[in-house]
């Protein structure tokens, strides 16, 4: 059995990606929002509490990797979860690329003469490599990393409080009755927004769900909320405190540095250069992580080309993070390393992946409020966390509005790549009328190209899905075929009725099923009495015995009463 993650090594992946942000988010959001930038700090952190339940209700109803594209799957259409998908790819990509940069940078300016594009390439080989040698190696990794990350802050605290204590709060004063560009509800409001991508990370967990120990997931969720909570207000308020506004401006990228030369000496700005070094290489094995999980979901649904899934000896989908890699590292390549512009995509990708989650907990509970969960979101938390979020990204347009063209530029030919993927039977048929029209068959190469699409149309119609039922109700049924005709490309259902020796099909299935074979002609649909008991080994064996994988095969959604939870049955997948 594959080992599972504890709850030290699991927030220690995602944690390195969110912990990062104090590198960075403490001195941006004193930018906009000058003394008042630990109150918008903490202003996310009240948005990113209400996100605790958001994420601990759809997860803990549909414990499956994938994040936003398992929450949308399961509670609405498939394009809609492969956008959700496609933005989350974009973000991971933009967060490895940048995050991988910066840490370069960092030993740049301790040690000089690197040669920054060059050896962002290879810190982004190393970690791929980590990556295919399996989860529990790079959990040992990030472990190391994000305990030594925490242990630098709390020194750099610690000394930054010491400093403040014996030269007073002259400087403190100061900066609180520095002019402010604006009034305080516009500084909020912008630096609120600024201090917002300091989250990013934080649906990271939900993408390698699957490798964690049972209730792991919720600790996570807390643990990541604690330090950003703690950490990114505190940062800033100890900023404020012994640094002037104009000075903390002028050192914005490298501000805590600066801070641990103030206060501890050159040896402090070493420990802390390390740190950032260390902890930003920690956020590009997060993407790998989450890259990983979500790909894999994608490509088992044909979203994405199944030969990714392809795995190593060690039950690794290597192929996966070698494309992920040279994805990244063509992106460095053609910007010769100034990524600016990766800026304005990951921005975007990451807040939107976030007002999608908490629509997929909407939508949970419209389409699957008898789906038994651990915890559940209040309607009003839910909608104070999407109004949150979604002003967020307004004020970044507003801060950057060549960010949403930039945005743009890379989510388009993403979702061309997932389109073609949903919709490729349509595709691949006007291809082969267009070869028709122009040639005749009898030109021995567009024979062959004709008879190659033709093959692949019949193999990626030809794939069987399976749906579990033992109920009469035609209307359901209905909704079965009708969801499977807009979202699946296939010409063959298996109903299944599962029956043990005290059971017997219900009365009108055949009859319900022979009615829907003529109203849907161009789905062959077969119904099967299958002897024994309905459960994980069932699955699992007529999986096997039919060469049908089990995301193929679909529930309803079940109530308090059903004998197994959603994540003990594999990878069905709940359609009404």
């Amino acid at each position: 059995m594959k080992k599972k993650l504890n709850q030290l090594a699991a927030t220690a992946i995602c944690g390195n990606d969110i912990s990062s942000s104090c590198l960075y988010v403490s001195a941006l959001a004193i930018v906009y929002a000058g003394q008042y930038a630990w109150i918008s700090l903490l202003m996310v952190s009240i948005v990113l509490f209400l996100f605790r339940k958001i994420y601990g209700e759809v997860v803990g109803a549909l414990p499956l990797n994938g994040g936003a594209y398992n929450a949308l799957l399961n509670t609405t259409k498939k394009s809609t979860a492969s956008f959700a998908a496609a933005l989350t790819v974009l973000s991971y990509m933009a967060t490895a690329v940048i995050s991988a940069s910066e840490a370069v940078k960092y030993a740049h300016g301790l040690w000089g003469g690197i040669p920054i594009l060059y050896i962002t390439i290879l810190l982004l080989a190393v970690f791929m490599a980590l990556a295919i040698s399996g989860i529990g190696e790079s959990s040992k990794v990030a472990i190391v990393i994000f305990v030594f990350h925490l242990c630098s802050l709390v020194t750099l605290c610690l000394f930054s409080i010491y400093f403040l204590i014996n030269h007073g709060f002259d400087v403190l004063y100061s900066n609180f009755k520095a002019p402010l560009k604006g009034s305080i509800t516009m500084a909020l409001f912008f630096g609120f927004a600024a201090a917002m991508l300091g989250i990013s990370g934080f649906e990271s967990s939900a993408n390698y769900v699957e490798d964690q120990k049972k209730g792991v997931f919720p600790k996570t969720l807390r643990n990541m909320w604690i330090v950003i909570t703690v950490f990114n207000p505190l940062l800033a308020f100890l900023a404020l405190s012994i640094i002037p506004i104009a000075t903390i401006n002028a050192n914005e990228e490298t501000l805590l540095s600066f801070m641990g030369n103030l206060t501890g000496g050159q040896w402090l700005l070493y420990l802390v250069s390390v740190d950032a070094a260390l902890v930003l290489s920690g956020a590009v094995l997060t993407s790998y992580v989450g890259i990983g999980g979500l790909v894999e979901r994608m490509a088992l649904d044909r979203i994405l080309p199944s030969f990714l899934l392809k795995k190593n000896k060690k039950g690794s989908s290597f192929l996966i993070y070698i494309t992920f890699f040279l994805l990244c590292s063509s992106i460095l390549i053609i910007t010769l390393g100034d990524l600016k512009a990766l800026a304005g995509v990951y921005t975007m990708a990451f807040l939107s992946v976030m007002i999608l989650f908490a629509i997929g907990n909407v939508l949970l509970k419209v389409n699957r409020n008898n789906l038994p969960r651990p915890e559940r979101a209040g309607w009003i938390s839910i909608v104070i966390a999407i109004a949150g979020v979604a002003i967020a990204l307004l004020g970044n347009m507003i801060l950057n509005p060549d960010y949403l063209i930039i945005f743009l530029d890379y989510l388009i030919p993403t979702l061309l790549v997932v389109g073609f993927m949903l919709h490729r039977t349509t595709v691949l048929k006007g291809l082969l009328l267009f070869i028709d029209y122009l040639t005749s068959e009898k030109l021995a190469i567009f024979k062959s190209l004709s008879f190659k699409i033709k093959n692949a149309i019949h193999n990626i119609n030809n794939q069987q899905f399976v749906f579990f039922t033992n109920h009469d109700d035609v209307a359901t049924l209905n909704k079965v075929l009708q969801y499977i005709s807009a979202n699946e490309n296939t010409k063959r259902l298996k109903i299944v009725a599962v029956l043990n020796e005290d059971n017997h099909i219900a009365p009108n299935l055949r009859n319900d099923v022979r009615v829907l074979d003529r109203a849907y002609p161009l789905i062959n649909i077969e119904l099967i009495e299958e002897k024994g008991i309905f459960g994980p080994e069932k699955i699992q064996e007529l999986s096997k015995r039919w060469n049908i994988p089990i995301n193929f095969m679909f529930i309803g959604s079940p109530d308090d009463q059903f004998a197994y939870r959603v994540e003990e049955l594999g990878d069905v997948r709940l359609i009404i």
